[in-house]
């Protein structure tokens, strides 16, 4: 038994005792004091109850927030990789016609470029030297 439910046993025994002393008129008043007491005993488990699975839930919020957002999906890639090709085209032609060779070449090195910079943002640690793992906060590869 823990101290409220001693203290909660002292409180019905009390109402009890001023019971007998003082009649069966003062009962209701009596139970209604004691019922009020358990009451506030519930509401305040209930309240305790409540406050820690919202604390809980906050707890949990915030470590979702802070865990890495989930790679991207492969509808996402294959789109990115679609506009790539698509940009491609007219991106080839304008480095082409208004710089010959070097100019397609720059073209193509950008285009290249961003790929490999999704690639490794989508990624992280293929190009660590980790197989294509992350690196743990020590600088080594995680398994």
């Amino acid at each position: 038994m823990d101290a409220r439910d001693a203290e909660l046993k002292k409180e019905l025994d009390a109402t009890l005792r001023a019971r007998r002393e003082l009649g069966e008129e003062y009962e209701p008043a009596l139970i209604d004091s004691f019922l009020e007491k358990v009451d506030q005993r519930i509401d305040g488990a209930v309240e305790r109850r409540v406050r820690r699975q919202l604390a809980e839930q906050q707890m949990t919020a915030a470590r979702e927030s802070r865990a890495p957002r989930p790679m991207d999906s492969w509808g996402d890639r294959f789109g990115f990789a679609i506009v790539s090709l698509v940009l491609a085209v007219p991106l080839s032609a304008i480095g082409g016609t208004q710089g010959g060779l070097p100019g397609l070449l720059a073209a193509w090195l950008g285009i290249v470029g961003v790929n490999v910079a999704q690639i490794a943002r989508t990624n992280p640690g293929l190009f660590s030297g980790c197989g294509g793992g992350r690196k743990d906060r020590d600088g080594g590869c995680e398994e």
